[in-house]
C-alpha cells in the first residue's frame, strides 16, 4: 500500500496514564490541580486533544473516582485556552489472577464493574472523546489481564454512542480492529470512527515497522486514526504516524524522558512533536478545526 502522508496533523497529548509511573517522574501530576494544568500547558504547547485518567491525590494510583474526573473537567473547560478533552474509561475492567497453581479466585490489584460505573463519570462530564479498549490481552505484569469482552464493548460502545460522546477505540492489536469494524457494523459505534493505534504494549502489537503497517492497513479509509509507541519510540512514531496518513499521540502516560538522563514535562513532548510534525513539511491544526473532523461537539459537564 502506497503511503499518503498526512498534511494536517492533530497532536493528543496522554497527560498522565494509569501505569505505576507516579514515583518514577516529579514531573507525572497526581492531583486534579496538576492533571489540568499540565493538561492545560500541553494545549497552550501544541496539542489539540489532551486525554486524562485520574490518580489518587497522595499517592498517585489510579482512581475511577467521578468527583476527581469532575474537577480535572471544569478546571480545562475554564482555562483561557481551548482544547478537546478525552477522558478514559478504560478503568474497571483490571482482572488479577492468584498464582499459575490456584488463580481463583482473583487477588489483589482486581478492579472489576459493571458497565454503566465504568462510564459513569463520562455521563457526568461530558468530554468531546471517551477511549474504548476494543478488547482482551495480556497487559505487561504476569498475571494482570485488561478484560474488555465483547458484550461489556458492545454495552460501553451504545452508552458512549448515545451519550453523544464519541469513542476513540484503542487498538492494540489487529483483532481489536477486527472487532471495531463490528461494532460499526452493528450499528453500535457510527461509522465515522476515531482510532487509536497502541504500538510496543506489552503484549499486544510490537512496534516494528511491519506490524504497524498491517495495523494501519487494517482501518478503513473513511475512519480518523492516530498513533503512538512507548519510551524511546514515541518521537520516532511522532514521524511514522504523519508519514503513514495519520495523527500522533504524545505524552507522560507513555513516555517520561525527552532525551538521555532528561525527565519531560507534557508540554516539552508536545513541542518536539510539533517540531517534527512541522519539519516534515505538516500544519499542526487546532481543537476547533479537530472538532469539525471528528463531528465533536463541545459540552459543559451535567449540572451538580
Amino acid at each position: 500500500m502506497p503511503l499518503t502522508m498526512n498534511r494536517e496533523v492533530f497532536i493528543t497529548c496522554a497527560v498522565t496514564g494509569s501505569g505505576s509511573t507516579q514515583d518514577r517522574s516529579p514531573h507525572v501530576p497526581r492531583s486534579p490541580e496538576q492533571i489540568a494544568n499540565s493538561a492545560i500547558d500541553a494545549a497552550r504547547a501544541g496539542a489539540a486533544i489532551v486525554h486524562c485518567h485520574v490518580r489518587d491525590p497522595e499517592t498517585g494510583t489510579p482512581r475511577r473516582d467521578v468527583a476527581l474526573y469532575r474537577e480535572v473537567t471544569e478546571r480545562i473547560r475554564d482555562a483561557d485556552i481551548d482544547v478537546v478533552l478525552n477522558l478514559t474509561a478504560g478503568m474497571g475492567g483490571d482482572l488479577t489472577l492468584g498464582g499459575t497453581e490456584s488463580p481463583l479466585p482473583p487477588v489483589a490489584g482486581t478492579d472489576m464493574v459493571g458497565a454503566t460505573e465504568r462510564v459513569a463519570h463520562i455521563r457526568e462530564c461530558l468530554p468531546e472523546i471517551c477511549t474504548l479498549d476494543c478488547g482482551t490481552m495480556n497487559f505487561a505484569e504476569a498475571d494482570y489481564v485488561m478484560t474488555n469482552t465483547p458484550g461489556m464493548l458492545r454495552a460501553m460502545g451504545g452508552m458512549m454512542t448515545e451519550m453523544g460522546v464519541k469513542p476513540e477505540i484503542e487498538a492494540f492489536d489487529t483483532g481489536h480492529l477486527w472487532f471495531a469494524k463490528e461494532l460499526v457494523k452493528e450499528g453500535v459505534l457510527a461509522p465515522d470512527a476515531l482510532v487509536q493505534l497502541c504500538m510496543g504494549v506489552p503484549w499486544g502489537a510490537p512496534d516494528d515497522l511491519n506490524t504497524f503497517m498491517a495495523m494501519v492497513n487494517n482501518v478503513p479509509d473513511d475512519w480518523n486514526w492516530s498513533a503512538f509507541s512507548l519510551g524511546r519510540n514515541q518521537m520516532a512514531y511522532v514521524a511514522a504516524a504523519v508519514l503513514a496518513g495519520g495523527n500522533v499521540r504524545v505524552g507522560l502516560e507513555d513516555n517520561l524522558w525527552l532525551g538521555k538522563g532528561q525527565l519531560a514535562t507534557n508540554a516539552q513532548l508536545v513541542e518536539r512533536a510539533v517540531t517534527i510534525v512541522e519539519n516534515m513539511g505538516a500544519r499542526v491544526i487546532g481543537p476547533a478545526e479537530v472538532r469539525e473532523r471528528l463531528n465533536l461537539t463541545k459540552r459543559a459537564p451535567v449540572s451538580a
